[in-house]
């Protein structure tokens, strides 16, 4: 068995790629941050969930144990929005969307992380870790709210690599009067009414957004982690912040690296060139596309471009992702009496996913498998099985047993048309062999002639 390559990844801390190098290399932590359940996901929530799956399962083929954790966001004020215009409870909008979320990545063969943490289950955390940033004067209670004190950290913007005017221009939470910097940000805010809230050294109030991960990845991964990751949307200022955050309480303030060693982050996702936007009616939910599309050519549509880069949801995207995968099912199906053993397996088939998660390579080396599949000899044809089973288990495809599978009927229908157009075309009656191709293609059937005969395969 050929010896596995040093994984390389792109780190935003520093802006560069580098060698993977894990704090233990015997257990590897992942912190990626999830959604806020409000809504149904979209494509943009469905990208960032597959390429950290991704990324999951090439680094389970390095490390002996890999710790995932993506949280779920429960509390948040689109969520009391949304149960206030519905008028119901705020669990019963968290809990639906959180069961349809977990529901549609899986379809995209999304597998759950190993922990799936929840904002409202780790409020005391919260309230420690803000307690201990006031104690060390890096934040500062006024009028029920608490505040990070952005100057006090002289790391700030490290990240995002931004000025101070541009982290006030890019901050999202308003100039308020009650800030004693305008770059300064929320930890702690009031409950007023029908708000949720919770008890704290400061009143009934809950937590701003940044505090949350800040929290939960401490608790469930301990400090430092390996790699913290999630959209590109979240560089500036949740990450930023959760680096702050962290630093300045439990980690080291002048080593931003002693919270997560390695940042990744994926780029945006564009409809037909467009940003998604509700203005543009333009935003495409996984709940609906997994109704016209099968799961894994959604999975295979959006790892068809490299993670860092933009992706463009378009049509021809979706097309080319099922004309491939169906080729690769195909050959797969031709292959299945093919026996191999799986512990002699070559990585050198998936040596390109460890350059920075290369999937478009990776998918490459797939379409080259395509090509050599053809191959009259059982042990080349072996081999061909075994890159291609090592490529899928990092693709995250060939888990539907059922993918274009056919009925038994419709199989005898195809075999029977078949040699009626063999028939046909040895009569040289060429005008009815076109007219059953036609009814073939029709049927959704690609037909091959080959000196051995036809071969066919669902296109």
């Amino acid at each position: 068995m050929s010896s596995i390559q040093p994984f390389h990844l792109f780190n935003t801390l520093n802006g560069k790629k580098e060698k993977l190098e894990a704090i233990d290399p015997k257990h590897l932590k992942i912190y990626a941050c999830g959604p806020t359940v409000y809504n149904y996901a979209h494509i943009g929530n469905a990208r960032m969930a597959v390429v950290f799956d991704t990324l999951v399962r090439t680094l389970k083929i390095i490390y002996p144990k890999v710790t995932y954790v993506s949280n779920i966001t429960d509390i948040d004020d689109k969520i009391i929005d949304a149960a206030n215009e519905q008028n119901v409870a705020i669990s019963l909008i968290t809990e639906k969307y959180t069961e349809i979320y977990n529901k549609d990545m899986a379809k995209l063969n999304v597998l759950p992380p190993d922990i799936q943490p929840k904002a409202t289950e780790y409020i005391p955390e919260m309230i420690t870790l803000i307690k201990d940033l006031i104690k060390k004067d890096f934040a500062y209670e006024k009028d029920g709210h608490v505040l990070f004190h952005v100057p006090s950290f002289k790391n700030y913007g490290l990240l995002s690599n931004r000025n101070r005017d541009e982290q006030i221009a890019g901050s999202r939470v308003d100039i308020a009067p009650f800030k004693k910097d305008p770059a300064d940000f929320v930890l702690w805010k009031p409950s007023i009414e029908n708000q949720p809230g919770w008890d704290s050294p400061w009143g009934f109030g809950r937590p701003g957004w940044h505090t949350e991960c800040s929290a939960m990845s401490e608790k469930t991964l301990g400090l430092p982690f390996d790699i913290h990751g999630g959209g590109r949307d979240l560089i500036f200022p949740h990450h930023e912040n959760e680096i702050a955050q962290s630093c300045c309480s439990t980690a080291d303030a002048d080593k931003p690296e002693s919270y997560a060693k390695y940042w990744m982050h994926n780029g945006f996702v564009t409809i037909d060139g467009e940003k998604m936007s509700k203005s543009l009616g333009n935003i495409i939910l996984v709940n609906d596309l997994t109704e016209k599309y099968h799961g894994e050519v959604i999975r295979l549509a959006l790892l068809s471009s490299h993670y860092r880069q933009g992706l463009d949801w378009n049509e021809k995207v979706i097309h080319q992702a099922k004309k491939l995968l169906d080729k690769l099912y195909s050959l797969y199906d031709e292959l299945k009496d093919i026996k191999t053993d799986q512990e002699e397996q070559n990585f050198e088939s998936i040596e390109i996913i460890f350059d920075d998660l290369n999937t478009p390579g990776l998918i490459s080396q797939a379409n080259k498998l395509i090509k050599e599949g053809d191959s009259p000899n059982n042990s080349e044809k072996a081999l061909i099985k075994s890159k291609l089973l090592m490529i899928a288990k990092v693709l995250g495809i060939f888990e539907d047993k059922s993918y274009n599978k056919i009925s038994d009927e419709l199989n005898k229908e195809i075999e029977i048309l078949i040699k009626e157009r063999s028939i046909a075309k040895e009569n040289k009656n060429f005008d009815l062999a076109d007219e059953i191709r036609t009814k073939l293609e029709n049927l959704g059937i690609e037909i091959k002639d080959t000196p051995d005969g036809t071969s066919w395969q669902v296109k």
